[in-house]
């Protein structure tokens, strides 16, 4: 049986850890929330007033369980599984802030490549199938090296590079594991500086931008940190001009987007993914240490129709950057210990340290967003301050896991 259910609650989609912040923002402000989420361990779900452990993706169940209660508002964090039931849950009870239909175009890879060519935006070489014979035909007229996604994947999760037409077979087959539609796109690699830019609108104009560079995980295109990037102004409005027109193209007038790029040599911004909803890994947590504002509360008063500008006002002007912790393995594991987190959060420079695994978990490779295992956010005047800070951290922060082969 579900918790007693609160009056008059925030309805939040999700309660992973990305999911968290939402959590502490309603508790300090004494709002009651409701969770939902399928995982009877959701890491979020102790933050939460009550709980519904049901798919997020199901909304005649979550409406089902709801009863009679009504919710105040509905809000999701970083999870693009739960968008779809964010609006039709916002649609039928009416709520303050509902989600815009054609965001959903976002989701779809090779929709959003539509998008951004109706948007008068430089593009690159693409194909996308659900079969495989279709792809290697289809393929054969990109340049190498290519990346193979499924269409509507997330988190990095079955996205391969190949660099020759004989791995792609392969490659297909892996994203088309997680793609739920079962539709592979093939993508052109596009050389350049990789940069990912967030926003949060009001009235169809960004009121908090973010432009930060991205450092993936050797090998892989999983980001290992992300930190506020130094542009000339001319190339900081031309991204932020590109990124709004996509967000109107995208029907969000009101409320957060991000969105992946390349920064190329010619000076022009390649859009590579949208995120139409808050960003995850910890991206909040820069915005904040950088500029002093706070975008789950933003986001907050947006899903109860309150005004949320003050949220956005900046009160200071820094550099910040995240790095996401991942196991050291390149197998499953077994955490036995953490050493060093003292002192990594004592570290001069360090503004924030959060874990997400404890001892005795299991922990995988860190091949995906879904499997970091902890985070460090750091805040200085300069880029060159704020990665020394998380180098020194980084080496005094150790999670010492024991393959699983070990593991009697």
């Amino acid at each position: 049986m579900p918790d007693q259910l609160p009056h008059n609650a925030l309805l939040v989609l999700g309660a992973s850890e990305e999911h968290i912040p939402l959590y502490q923002e309603a508790r300090s402000r004494d709002i009651p929330t409701i969770a939902v989420d399928m995982r009877a361990d959701a890491p979020a779900f102790p933050l939460a007033g009550a709980t519904l452990h049901i798919s997020t993706r199901d909304a005649d169940a979550i409406a089902d369980a709801l009863g009679d209660t009504r919710p105040a508002g509905i809000v999701v964090g970083a999870s693009d599984a739960a968008l779809a039931t964010w609006r039709t849950l916002a649609l039928l009870y009416d709520a303050p802030y509902v989600y815009p239909k054609e965001a959903f175009a976002g989701l779809d890879k090779a929709a959003f490549h539509k998008v951004v060519v109706s948007c008068g935006l430089t593009g690159y070489g693409w194909v996308a199938s659900s079969d495989p014979d279709e792809i290697l035909v289809r393929a054969a007229g990109l340049n190498f090296p290519l990346v193979v996604k499924p269409v509507d994947g997330s988190g990095s999760k079955g996205v391969t590079c190949i660099t020759r037409p004989d791995d792609l077979p392969s490659a297909f087959l892996s994203a088309r594991t997680y793609a739920a539609s079962r539709t592979v796109i093939v993508e052109e690699f596009v050389q350049g500086r990789q940069l990912t830019i967030d926003l949060f609108l009001r009235n169809g104009r960004s009121v908090m931008t973010c432009i930060k560079d991205q450092e993936l995980v050797a090998g892989g295109f999983v980001v290992r940190r992300i930190g506020t990037a130094e542009l000339s102004p001319k190339e900081r409005d031309h991204l932020e001009a590109s990124a709004e027109r996509l967000c109107r193209a995208l029907g969000i007038v009101n409320g957060p987007a991000n969105f992946d790029l390349v920064l190329g040599a010619d000076g022009l911004g390649r859009i590579i993914e949208a995120n139409p909803r808050l960003s995850g890994d910890g991206i909040p947590r820069v915005h904040a240490a950088a500029y002093g504002v706070n975008v789950v509360g933003a986001l907050v008063a947006l899903a109860l129709g309150e005004p949320f500008d003050e949220y956005l006002t900046p009160t200071h002007d820094a550099h910040a950057a995240v790095e996401l912790i991942g196991s050291p393995l390149a197998t499953d594991g077994e955490l036995i210990a953490w050493e060093g987190v003292t002192e990594a959060r004592n570290t001069p420079g360090i503004t924030g340290l959060e874990l997400y695994a404890e001892v005795g978990d299991l922990v995988r490779p860190h091949d995906q967003s879904g499997h970091k295992i902890g985070m460090l956010v750091a805040a200085g005047p300069s880029v060159a301050d704020v990665s020394a800070a998380l180098k020194t951290a980084s080496a005094l922060i150790r999670p010492i896991i024991r393959p699983v082969t070990e593991v009697k």
